[in-house]
């Protein structure tokens, strides 16, 4: 599946963009692709990567279009409403977590998500972790990461599943800004287009919700878990 390639529909169909879009990023040299213009190869490991920066990275305007026209597509698809929090549960939730590093804080965020039993094999998911960061971080501006997997597959874990963490004290993550980062969250999707959606999604919880403020202030795990509970019904309000 890593190395799996794609032409321009299949890449739109996976992005949920229209298909002439795809054409205007490959002539414009947006979009990572392999052969000619005219009869465009993509690779499926290299789009995820691009999207999922993309997304991490897009402002206000861009952003809510996109999350709003994505989620509206895949309700009709996938006949539901997407809850990113769905994959959140309270003992998915971290306060204080005592990581001081980027390479700890990977390794203690897959001790958490061993503790939950739905991981096939731990170190599969560290090495799909630290390839990722290698890529790129995960680190935003604001103080926020939303770490991810290099690859997302069904051998990953035995369900998609999201943790947050906030740690004692900021660590140097890499984000943009160049500012520490203390709020954590671990997004592992075993289906490509929920990643991509549950990014979205987590972007447009921070960025038109007092989200990132509250976990600060939260007091207790619990907290931390109803705060971003809160979050996404505010975002979900603002599409009906």
């Amino acid at each position: 599946m890593p190395h799996r390639t794609m032409n321009s529909a299949q890449v739109a169909r996976y992005l949920r963009v229209d298909p002439m879009q795809i054409s205007r990023w490959v002539r414009q040299g947006e979009i990572p692709y392999e052969q000619g213009i005219a009869n465009p190869v993509f690779r499926r490991e290299e789009i995820d990567a691009w999207a999922s920066q993309r997304i991490m990275g897009m402002r206000e305007k861009p952003l809510t279009t996109y999350h709003r026209e994505t989620s509206q597509q895949a309700e009709r698809e996938d006949e539901g409403p997407f809850h990113v929090c769905a994959m959140l549960t309270p003992e998915r939730t971290i306060f204080d977590l005592q990581s001081r590093t980027k390479s700890s804080v990977l390794h203690d965020l897959v001790d958490a998500a061993e503790q939950e039993e739905i991981l096939y094999d731990p170190r599969d998911l560290l090495r799909s972790l630290e390839e990722r960061e290698a890529l790129c971080s995960t680190g935003m501006a604001g103080g926020v990461a939303i770490v991810h997997p290099r690859h997302h597959d069904p051998y990953i874990a035995s369900e998609s599943f999201m943790l947050l963490a906030r740690t004692a004290q900021p660590i140097c993550f890499g984000a943009p800004d160049g500012q520490p980062t203390d709020i954590f969250f671990l997004l592992v999707a075993t289906d490509d287009r929920h990643h991509l959606q549950a990014l979205a999604r987590l972007c447009m919880m921070m960025l038109d919700t007092d989200l990132l403020s509250n976990l600060r202030a939260a007091e207790s795990a619990e907290e931390l878990y109803r705060y971003t509970l809160q979050a996404e019904k505010q975002v979900l309000e603002t599409m009906v």
